[in-house]
């Protein structure tokens, strides 16, 4: 297990590096995403101004507040609570995500599927998990909202975030076929046969 420091955004060839279970800290650049912001990107072809080539992004529609515009926050919104969702229901984006737009990392909770894992492998790709319930620790690694597009969409818009050594974060998928979520999936139902044949062996 090896801990990474990136600062996004990445390379192909450092993505590739990264096997499940090995933590990793982004710095610099993140960008806040969800089920809103994919269907217009992707099912209505909407385009963002915003480059992602590279960078990871966080499944979040995010808490902010309505503030002046200041250096401190530059498009007027700053970081209240800034929570991650479940990623699972946006699965069928995240091909779509690498090859148009060039996303390299997802940080996210719980995990994806199969066409999650079978993107990464091909295009280069890692899934970042975070525990439920951080939103507090996790707003305290986010220095400003530096942009935001497609704000029609508020809260789940595109947002660009300024962060400072967010993470660790935990490997769950990687770009060689590693997924902790498939791994636990099997466990468990390798125990669950386990224990209903000990309960039929018991009749």
């Amino acid at each position: 297990m090896a801990h990474h420091v990136l600062d996004m955004p990445a390379t192909e060839p450092e993505i590739r590096a990264l096997r499940i279970g090995d933590t990793v800290t982004l710095r610099r650049w993140l960008f806040g995403i969800r089920d809103a912001t994919l269907i217009h990107m992707f099912d209505r072809d909407r385009r963002t101004r915003l480059d992602l080539n590279g960078h990871a992004v966080i499944h979040t529609a995010p808490n902010v507040h309505r503030v002046p515009v200041s250096n401190e926050a530059p498009v007027g919104y700053a970081p209240f609570c800034i929570g991650t969702t479940t990623s699972m229901r946006m699965e069928r984006f995240t091909d779509a995500l690498m090859e148009r737009e060039g996303v390299r990392l997802i940080v996210g909770k719980g995990g994806m599927g199969p066409a999650t894992l079978d993107a990464f492998a091909r295009r280069g790709g890692a899934y970042l998990a975070i525990v439920g319930g951080a939103a507090a620790l996790e707003t305290t690694w986010i220095e400003t909202i530096v942009d935001v597009d497609l704000d029609d969409l508020h809260p789940e818009s595109l947002w660009q975030f300024a962060i400072r050594d967010f993470g660790p974060l935990l490997v769950g998928m990687d770009s060689h076929g590693g997924s902790l979520f498939a791994d636990v999936q099997r466990d468990v139902a390798a125990r669950r046969d386990a224990v209903l044949a000990s309960l039929e062996e018991a009749r």
